[in-house]
């Protein structure tokens, strides 16, 4: 099984003119991904290099009505990637995962009313993320694909660094993954913690789950709370940026402790609470959640 993307994912590739955009549609569809097609306005019919077969459109309606886009990745420079979310939406897409990074928060809290209130049947993944990846199915987005093995563990994570780390220490120890989620670290963004949880409760793939989150906000305790209440498959988790001092923004926009909430400390205990096995340091991250499925 899957979650979000997989074979019968037909990706449209927002941005694919630029250089981000056609290097990394390259790279998926030697991964195997369908990309259907690009979009890039005013470029409609153009050729991109290497993606020759790969249909150019200047909007996405068309990229739906003439590939059969049914997911978008979306590698719009950061003033217009809001309206090429919501462009995605509009279109009929159901997935939509956006890698662009430093979306203004003013125009993402946009985006996530109009999704929320118009479009509740769409799920956006993102932004600056990673992307979702089915190993051996599908890949939608910047995560090298050659370290992921098809398997039972769900992965969601806030860090894209991490999600890599994660990944590689599993398939070592020859624990497969069912689908790999990177959530993003921006402040206002789509899917968060609690709706990848949600997914991988309901895949009967997935065998259990590990889970990287980092220091401000809430979402984690949000979601120890849910595992604990919710989630009867094996759980484990790390928590980055245990050394940050306060004040201190360190990488993603929402990586932040202010007002004493957010503290790497508070999100473990929450988690422990709940009876998930949280990982010391990154290096332990697959032996820490090899252990809890050896013991459970």
């Amino acid at each position: 099984m899957s979650v979000l993307v997989g074979f019968d994912t037909r990706l449209v590739v927002q941005g694919m003119s630029g250089a981000a955009g056609a290097f990394h549609a390259r790279q998926m569809v030697e991964y195997g991904t369908r990309v259907v097609a690009g979009v890039t306005p005013g470029k409609g019919g153009a050729k991109v290099e290497g993606l020759e077969k790969v249909p150019m459109f200047d909007t996405v309606s068309e990229a739906v009505e003439h590939a059969g886009a049914n997911t978008s990745v979306i590698y719009v420079p950061p003033p217009f990637a809001a309206d090429s979310i919501l462009e995605a939406a509009a279109a009929g897409i159901e997935v939509i995962i956006a890698i662009t990074e430093g979306i203004p928060a003013r125009d993402m809290v946009a985006v996530k009313y109009t999704l929320d209130h118009e479009y509740p049947w769409v799920t956006l993944v993102g932004p600056n993320c990673p992307g979702v990846i089915t190993p051996g199915q599908c890949k939608v987005g910047i995560m090298p694909g050659y370290i992921h093995k098809p398997g039972g563990v769900g992965v969601v994570s806030r860090s894209g660094t991490l999600t890599y780390e994660v990944v590689h220490q599993l398939t070592a120890l020859g624990l497969g993954q069912s689908t790999a989620i990177g959530i993003g670290g921006d402040p206002v963004k789509g899917t968060d913690f609690i709706d990848a949880l949600a997914l991988f409760m309901d895949d009967p793939g997935t065998s259990s789950i590990f889970m990287i989150g980092e220091i401000g906000g809430d979402s984690e305790e949000r979601a120890a709370a849910f595992i604990k209440e919710h989630i009867k498959k094996p759980v484990a988790a790390f928590i980055g940026g245990q050394t940050a001092p306060p004040g201190k923004r360190m990488g993603h926009a929402g990586a932040i402790i202010s007002g004493g909430k957010g503290a790497a400390a508070d999100k473990i205990a929450a988690l422990k609470e709940a009876g998930i096995a949280v990982a010391a340091t990154p290096a332990e991250m697959g032996t820490t959640l090899a252990k809890v499925l050896a013991s459970s």
